[in-house]
């Protein structure tokens, strides 16, 4: 059985609310301790910095990927198991999604969102079908969870839509509705 990866979209900035890193770095251990590698946006800053320092704390397998103009930014994390640097966002976007086996979106800007779209649109389009979770941590997603159901409401997707997005509280949630996926 090969390993499992998890690819993880979350902010480079930690944002307001303290519970946004803890849940990161909590995540980052949690996914050492299943034995899934971290597939992420290799930056050393905000939330994907916590993520990937706690999943290296732990011993855990962790694949970076980022486009060039991005290494002084948010600041290239080198010491990874596997970095990857890319020529644009999209490709950086493909990379991540084509070496993972399940989406885990943290709060996060438009970086985030950018990513979580294109997740999203590529399942809707059965490009995919790998499962998506969106960390609601201290209801951070509420109004992302409301505006997609507008969506739906008013015509512009499926009502499967819907079914594509699993909404999580916390980090041991998120693993747990993992394992039922990557078993």
């Amino acid at each position: 059985m090969s390993q499992k990866s998890v690819c993880v979209y979350c902010g480079s900035r930690n944002g307001a609310n303290s519970a946004y890193a803890e849940a990161a770095r909590t995540f980052g251990n949690l996914l050492a301790q299943e034995g899934w590698r971290l597939v992420y946006g290799a930056g050393d800053v905000g939330l994907m910095g916590e993520v990937a320092r706690a999943a290296q704390s732990a011993g855990g397998d962790t694949f970076g990927v980022i486009p060039v103009h991005l290494l002084k930014r948010e600041v290239g994390k080198t010491d990874l198991t596997r970095f990857v640097v890319t020529e644009t966002m999209h490709e950086r976007k493909k990379v991540m999604i084509m070496n993972a086996d399940a989406v885990v979106v943290l709060p996060g800007g438009p970086g985030s969102l950018d990513e979580l779209f294109e997740a999203l649109t590529w399942r809707q389009l059965g490009l995919h079908d790998k499962p998506i979770l969106v960390m609601n941590v201290d209801g951070y997603w509420d109004a992302l969870h409301d505006l997609l159901q507008n969506v739906i409401d008013q015509g512009f997707a499926e009502t499967s839509l819907a079914d594509f997005i699993t909404w999580v509280e916390d980090p041991a949630t998120a693993v747990s509705t993992l394992r039922k996926y990557l078993a």
